[in-house]
C-alpha cells in the first residue's frame, strides 16, 4: 500500500475509492507469469497503484521490479479497463474501483524471486493452461490477452 492510499484510509476508513492501477502481463514463449497473491489466494497479472505525480509506465516497471525481481527492459501498452467488474473489495475490507492501465511485457532480465510480503509464488502458466483460481479484477484483462495472443 501506497503512502498516499494509505493517508487517504486513514480520512476514509474502507469506503470504496478510486485507484489508478499498473498492471503487467510478463510473456514468453506462449508462457504468461502469474503472481499467486497473499491477501486473496489467487493467480493475478504484477502491478499496483500509481503514486501521485508518478508516470504510469514507471509504476509499472516499478511494481514488476518489487512484485517479482525482473526489470522490465521494454513495455507495450496493452489497455486501459474500467467498469463494474473493476470494482473490488480486499480481504481487509478496502473497497476500490480500479482503473487499470496494463501492458505487455516480453523483454525482460534479472532473476525471478517473489516479494514474500504480497506474494506467495510465482509461476509461468501456458496460456492454454492457466489457473482457474484468477484473482477477479484480472479475469477479463487475462482472458482477453489470451484471445489476442492466439
Amino acid at each position: 500500500m501506497t503512502d498516499y492510499i494509505r493517508y487517504i484510509r486513514k480520512k476514509v476508513g474502507h469506503d470504496r475509492i478510486i485507484i489508478v492501477g499498473a498492471g503487467v502481463l510478463v510473456f514468453k514463449d506462449n508462457m504468461l507469469l502469474l503472481q499467486k497473491r497473499k491477501d486473496n489466494l489467487c493467480w493475478a497479472i504484477h502491478g499496483g497503484s500509481v503514486d501521485i505525480g508518478e508516470n504510469v509506465e514507471d509504476a509499472a516497471k516499478r511494481e514488476l521490479k518489487e512484485e517479482t525481481g525482473l526489470t522490465a527492459n521494454k513495455l507495450e501498452l496493452f489497455g486501459v479497463f474500467s467498469g463494474e467488474k473493476m470494482m473490488h473489495t480486499y480481504p481487509n475490507g478496502d473497497e476500490v474501483y480500479i482503473v487499470g492501465i496494463n501492458y505487455i511485457c516480453r523483454d525482460f532480465s534479472g532473476e525471478i524471486r517473489p516479494n514474500t510480503d504480497e506474494v506467495l509464488e510465482l509461476k509461468w502458466f501456458d496460456l492454454n493452461e492457466l489457473p482457474d483460481n484468477i484473482s477477479p479484477v484480472d479475469e477479463d484483462i487475462i482472458n482477453l490477452f489470451v484471445e489476442q495472443m492466439k
